[in-house]
């Protein structure tokens, strides 16, 4: 049988917090050869963290809020079916319980009769159903308490270490920290892959380097980290030769913080420097290997997308100046390599389906691009890096542009976008319904029908709208007094100003002024 030299990954999962510091304390973990990697209080958050701790075993609760055991262990299962899953229950709970075993959970344990050696019965039964995997033997006493010891300082737990523990395995004076990150290797083999590449990196450093030592771990599936400890003048050695090493290997990258002179610095030399580094590699894709030095400086940061303007823009279609804002901005962003990675993504994902809901609800003819939203979703969550995310954002935009060059709007014919553009250009003008009628030789009745028809409002409801977009600019921006922005946007009478505005937006203009000064 071969034996994976790592710890069997668990999450605990359920809503009452002490009930997780329980589990937690049960027994030795590492002893026995399991690790807890998450923990969390719903269903949701749980899904969240399988991505990025990648557990061999969930242990839930079955009854929570938003999303309960019964439902994650059936997403679990639809998703990740190596995952074994373990369900916590009460007594009056079965039914939940039976449905669950129908999604093939390894076992249930009552909460009143949950204790250590219970536990860990059940879940040697859930190691046994996992092919190809044996717990991992015990470590040696020292070998044990460094491994402890770094878990728990990465991880923000109290772990207390005497100087003799730390000067038996690290002699040097200065530490630092060189993360690899290991990309597009299957699941099934990226245990071996690491484990490979991590005698390899081991044996070329050590066999190069003088006065030089190192300890490895693992704090996340695809990151392999290895804890550097040196004499310091070897540290302009230590960075040439793994830079040397960066650009042998592919399909990894090589990032290494700044060097260190305590061990206990290595909390914050891994969770303020590494891991934000290997989020900044995002976006340097091209680049094997850099420290921190090698960062740009980063830019300053961008304005939040206009996005009342832009779709104001779009249902107008103007679409030349809401593009080109649109392309100005994505430009920018795409510079701030400081920009959280899932934010990053999720602005492209977030525009994207604006675009396509804008476009249905101008009645052009996207079924196509309406369909392959999707897929553009599902690439751009899935791509590697700031590079491939724009590449698959100027698919859908060319895609988007050819729709709007190509397909002709059902309802905005050019007689009705003659109107749009009348009322754009004179709403802060006293218009009426009778003035525009008379300026397109229209009966003013059939012109109302007609707007009505084509437009989905009435005349005065999109003269109202447009006025109060524009108010609520000029609120953001102009010191102007309320009373006379109402004048600036159309309306003669501050008190009806102040009553279409509440209805239209929900609050006093008073109230949304002073909202905005306060972001």
């Amino acid at each position: 049988m071969l034996v994976h030299n790592e710890l069997c990954r668990v999450i605990i999962v359920d809503d009452e917090l002490l009930i997780r510091q329980g589990i937690k304390h049960f027994f030795n973990w590492e002893e026995e050869g399991f690790q807890i990697v998450g923990e969390a209080s719903n269903g949701k958050e749980a899904l969240s963290l399988i991505s990025s701790t990648d557990p061999h075993i969930i242990i839930t609760d079955i009854v929570m809020p938003i999303m309960d055991g019964e439902e994650l262990t059936r997403v679990v299962k639809e998703n990740y079916s190596h995952i074994e899953v373990i369900i916590l229950s009460s007594f009056g709970e079965f039914d939940y319980v039976r449905s669950t075993f129908q999604n093939g959970v390894v076992d249930y344990i009552l909460k009143p009769k949950l204790d250590g050696n219970i536990l860990l019965d059940v879940l040697r039964k859930a190691v046994a159903r996992i092919p190809h995997f044996q717990l991992v033997e015990k470590h040696s006493d020292h070998e044990l308490s460094i491994e402890k010891m770094i878990k728990s300082l990465i991880s923000g737990y109290e772990f207390s270490h005497t100087s003799e523990q730390i000067s038996q395995t690290f002699s040097y004076d200065s530490y630092c920290l060189l993360g690899i990150n290991f990309h597009n290797q299957p699941i099934n083999e990226i245990d071996n892959y690491i484990a490979e590449k991590q005698k390899k990196i081991g044996i070329k450093l050590s066999s190069n380097l003088y006065h030089f030592q190192y300890y490895p771990f693992r704090p996340e599936k695809n990151l392999l980290v290895f804890l550097f400890n040196f004499k310091n003048s070897e540290l302009v050695n230590v960075i040439n030769l793994t830079r040397k090493l960066a650009e042998t290997m592919q399909d990894t990258s090589f990032i290494m913080t700044d060097d260190f002179t305590s061990f206990n610095n290595l909390e914050i030399a891994y969770n303020e420097k590494l891991k934000k580094m290997v989020q900044y590699k995002f976006y340097f894709p091209d680049c094997s290997f850099f420290i921190n030095k090698d960062l740009p400086q980063p830019t300053p940061r961008y304005e939040k997308f206009n996005l009342d303007w832009f779709t104001s823009e779009f249902k107008r279609e103007n679409f030349d100046s809401a593009l080109r804002y649109l392309e100005e901005h994505v430009l920018t962003l795409s510079t701030c390599y400081t920009t959280d990675i899932y934010e990053f993504k999720s602005f492209f994902n977030n525009i994207i389906f604006n675009i396509t809901i804008l476009l249905s609800n101008m009645e052009y003819e996207i079924q196509e691009l309406d369909k392959a939203k999707y897929t553009y979703f599902r690439s751009i969550d899935e791509s590697e890096n700031a590079s491939e995310v724009l590449n698959h954002w100027n698919k859908f935009l060319l895609n988007a542009k050819q729709h709007i060059t190509s397909c002709k709007s059902k309802a905005w014919n050019p007689n009705i976008k003659k109107l749009m553009q009348y009322i754009a250009n004179h709403y802060a003008e006293p218009i009426t319904l009778t003035e525009v009628a008379k300026h397109f030789h229209f009966n003013p009745s059939y012109l109302s029908n007609y707007f009505t028809t084509h437009n989905k409002e009435s005349f005065t409801e999109y003269l109202n709208k447009i006025r109060i977009e524009e108010a609520s600019k000029l609120l953001k921006q102009n010191t102007a007094a309320i009373s006379e922005i109402g004048s600036m946007v159309g309306y003669s009478d501050h008190s009806y100003f102040c009553k279409v505005f509440k209805k239209t937006m929900g609050i006093s203009p008073s109230q949304y002024r002073r909202e905005q000064q306060l972001k």
